[in-house]
This record gives C-alpha cells, structure tokens and sequence, in this order.
C-alpha cells in the first residue's frame, strides 16, 4: 500500500465516438464513472475525484457519493481537463494527483498506489506511471499495444508504439518468455504527477515525436521531464473502449 497522500482524479468525457455516453454507461446497475471511481476509493488516496465535462455525469455521481466537478468541455485531451480540475481543487506544487481513466471499471486499487509510490521514490521525476512484461509476439508486434523501455534507475527512456527494444538477430520471433528479465514491456496507461507539473503541461509546446507517435507523455520527455515507472507482473483488467468492451466488462463483473 502506498505510504504517500495523494487524490486521485477521474477525467470523463460524455462524447465518445466509439461508444456515446461511456462514462454513463450501465455495469451491474452503476454507471461505469461510477464504478472507476469506487474501485479508486479502495486505494490509499485521500480523495477521489471525477472531473468531467457534462453535468449529467456529475448528477450521476451525485447520485452515488462521488465527488464530481464540472470543466470544460472543450479540452483538446485529457491533461488540459486534469489541469484545469488541480486549479479548481486548489493542488498545486509537490501535491501528488493519480489520473485513472474513466473507462477502467478494473482498475486495481493496489496498481493505484504502486503508482503513486513509485512518483514519490523518484524525487527527479514529474511523472510515474507502470508497465507489465509482454506475453506474446503479437502484442509487441501490435502498433496499439504502447512499449515502454526503461534504464537502469527505473526511468522511461521512450515509449513507442513501435517495438521496442527491437532484437536483430530475432526480429520475427518470440525471443522471451513473459517472466524473463529482458522481456519487453506494455506501457498502462495509468498516470501519477506532481501537480504543479499537471497544471503547467497543456503549456508545453507539443513534441514531434508525440505528433508522429500520437502519444502525449513523449511531450514531458521532450522537455526534459523524467517518468518513473512501476513494474507489475499483473495485466490490468479489461478496459471499455467499444460495446464490445462493455458487454465483456458487464459479464465478468455479472460472474463476479
């Protein structure tokens, strides 16, 4: 268990358009902001917190016990709503923020903390975040499973979508097995910051490499800022992107 305070802030965004309404989507008779944000609770944060762009979903989690505050809705990504919600809550400085995705209803409560203790290990670091080992050549071959290769201090030294580390000599092939220690890794995408980096990131000039690659934390390695990075040999549960999604996350938690 995390020995670090830290809130845990939830972005959710009602326009979705893979699946409309996502955070307000039904799992087991909640809605799936709301089951994220009680799965958050059985971490170690002082606060949960959904920031979201649509009073609807703040009524719902009203409705529930969840705090919930209205931003904009015009944010580019995620971050900016992030930002804006460390003003509003008044965190600023070395105050520690752990981002859980709205569409995560699987969250493990355990990873949350290992992220935010892994941050507070790394008193260099404006980030931490957490990877597991691949299992199969077809995750590290696929371009929507982001690696991650780290040194020897536990920070990243890129993420990519492409795969990394590449083997030359077995370009093609399985060359590890999931519980080698050369095994490459699935970066999660599971964030904890300092919270005056949070609110000053969406003034960071956007890197090319996070425009070729489409993936926003190269834009704080660009400028300097260092990620630490847990690493856990349990895959996260599934996350909700598609109906697909959904109605797979509705018959595990059916099963439960």
């Amino acid at each position: 268990m995390s020995t670090v305070g830290f809130t845990v802030l939830i972005p959710a965004r009602l326009a979705s358009s893979r699946l409309p309404n996502k955070p307000l989507a039904d799992i087991a008779g909640l809605p799936m902001v709301v089951r994220v944000a009680l799965q958050a609770r059985q971490s170690a944060a002082s606060r949960v917190v959904v920031a979201a762009d649509s009073a609807a979903i703040v009524q719902a989690c009203a409705d529930h016990g969840i705090e919930a505050i209205l931003t904009r809705a015009d944010h580019p990504s995620g971050s900016d709503r992030l930002a804006e919600a460390c003003t509003q809550l008044g965190l600023d400085g070395d105050d520690m923020v752990v981002n859980v995705q709205g569409d995560e209803p699987l969250i493990d409560p355990a990873l949350i903390d290992a992220v935010a203790q892994v941050l507070a290990n790394a008193p260099s670091a404006s980030m931490g975040t957490a990877a597991h080992p691949i299992a199969t050549l077809a995750d590290y071959l696929n371009p929507n499973v982001v690696k991650v290769v780290c040194n020897a201090q536990g920070l990243a030294h890129y993420f990519s979508r492409a795969p990394i580390p590449f083997n030359r000599d077995h370009a093609n092939v399985q060359w590890w097995s999931e519980s080698s220690s050369h095994a490459p890794l699935r970066h999660v995408g599971i964030y904890a910051y300092k919270a005056g980096f949070l609110r000053n990131f969406p003034q960071l000039t956007p890197a090319p490499t996070e425009q070729l690659e489409a993936l926003e934390q190269l834009r704080a390695m660009w400028h300097g800022h260092q990620i630490a990075v847990h690493i856990t040999h349990k895959a996260p549960g599934a996350g909700v992107d598609t109906p697909e999604d959904l109605e797979r996350v509705r018959g595990l938690l059916h099963k439960a």
